[in-house]
């Protein structure tokens, strides 16, 4: 039985795959396997929604289903009201750093935040414009005054008082004050109709503004997000978040080998040592409300000369490689291991694959079972598959072609795939595929 998709999750999921990059939404359709670690993460998120933290480590061999399986994280956390933020690290793009590194990672996170009503612009400033409704709302039924009153500036005291209070509730004490100061001063710039200072007050809160100097000048605020105090900036908006009335805060880390490939062993070190501390944090509930997902492989993890495992404290604490190949899966431990599709897998997902193609292009192909499992061993049998068959390879060549039936309709199937493997060529390492791309998981349906 068809799985039932609407056009728009149909044509992302297929201009996507096309491309070689995860969809951005509808992964569901293309879900195959992971049943239990989804399950798991189901249960994080309501964990974390209590206001506790949590963090993980997804593990495996290129095309594994790293990247998919924190997509797939989203977009559960995103039906469960949380806000989501996720990026690809790079070496530009650190956790230690004393160039403007680690803000430049703080302001990526920011900028890449989305919530289930509001996917991109500016969800920061619309966030906090939100929160401020809800303080107006508040401090008028104290006042026991209409919210028009507060829209049109009166009691501005009383609203900026009113922040001051809640941030001074957070339990992240860093920047909480200079945080609460920046709110403040986007509040008024949006009532007094400021645009200048409603950007500035979100570029503090960005970590755009890169000196005390010109912090001082703008929002007379005396601190500034930096290198150092990246973390406590991102706890605060988390409990933010959290004040708000979202679930919590969400925060996915993908090609965690950029670590890896960190050519100072010092530097190295110091951002492991930053992990260490925000594991920490995560696993102590010091970080509310906020859940944090690395994507890595082997090697990023468990190398005892490059890898996190090279730094003891973090050794301990991720746990040994052996137990990630064991036969019994323990979803609670913090390093979660993914192992690569079975044939079975990959035939569920091409199967699933026709029906969103039929859905996107308006069509009505048909693939029989004995026509897919030529194109599987037409694809297993390649000189090089067993070690560099890759689940993108597949489902971009399965693609083209459905492509090729749709643009010639009185083709049979079968000789389109015959013809695909006539001239077979052997499958070399791409080395732009270093850490998955496209991988795919089980289908199970997603938890509304």
């Amino acid at each position: 039985m068809a799985v039932r998709i609407n056009p728009k999750e149909a044509a992302i999921i297929i201009r996507s795959l096309e491309g070689g990059v995860v969809p951005n939404m509808g992964v569901q359709h293309l879900l195959v396997g992971r049943n239990r670690e989804v399950e798991e993460v189901i249960k994080i998120l309501d964990i974390v929604a209590d206001g506790q933290s949590d963090i993980r480590f997804w593990v495996g061999d290129f095309g594994s289903g790293k990247s998919f399986m924190l997509a797939t994280i989203e977009q559960l956390a995103l039906q469960k009201n949380f806000v989501v933020s996720t990026l690809d690290l790079n070496p530009s793009r650190r956790f230690y750093a004393t160039d403007r590194k680690a803000v430049a990672l703080y302001t990526e996170i920011i900028d890449n935040i989305k919530t289930k009503t509001i996917k991109n612009g500016n969800v920061l400033s619309s966030i906090i414009e939100e929160w401020l409704n809800q303080i107006f709302k508040k401090v008028a039924a104290s006042l026991d005054v209409d919210v028009s009153e507060i829209l049109e500036g009166s009691y501005q005291k009383e609203v900026t008082n009113e922040i001051l209070n809640i941030l001074g509730d957070f339990s992240a004490v860093g920047l909480s004050f200079e945080f609460g100061q920046a709110l403040v001063k986007f509040y008024e710039g949006f009532i007094n109709d400021n645009r200048l200072l409603k950007t500035n007050a979100i570029r503090w809160l960005r970590g755009d503004i890169t000196t005390k100097t010109e912090s001082k000048k703008v929002l007379a605020i005396n601190q500034i997000i930096n290198d150092d105090n990246w973390f406590d900036a991102l706890k605060n908006m988390s409990e933010l978040f959290l004040g708000i009335g979202y679930s919590g805060f969400v925060v996915n880390f993908d090609e965690a080998v950029n670590l890896y490939k960190i050519p100072q062993s010092v530097t190295r070190e110091r951002n492991y040592e930053r992990i260490l501390n925000i594991y920490n944090e995560a696993k102590s509930n010091i970080a509310k409300g906020l859940f944090i997902n690395f994507g890595a492989t082997r090697k990023t993890i468990f190398d005892e000369n490059r890898g996190l495992s090279s730094y003891g404290a973090l050794k301990g604490r991720l746990g040994s490689e052996d137990s990630m190949d064991n036969k019994l899966v323990n979803t609670n431990r913090t390093v979660l291991g993914l192992k690569p599709l079975s044939n079975e897998e990959i035939y569920t997902l091409l199967e699933n694959l026709v029906n969103v193609y039929n859905v996107h292009y308006k069509e009505s192909i048909e693939i029989a079972e004995p026509e897919i499992i030529t194109y599987m061993e037409g694809q297993l049998n390649r000189p090089g598959a067993d070690e560099f068959l890759t689940p993108r390879a597949v489902i971009k060549d399965f693609i083209e072609i459905l492509d090729l039936k749709r643009q010639n309709p009185s083709e049979e199937i079968i000789d389109i795939i015959s013809e695909r493997f006539k001239d077979v060529l052997a499958i070399s390492k791409d080395p732009e595929d270093m850490d998955d791309e496209i991988e795919i998981i089980w289908q199970i349906p997603l938890i509304y």
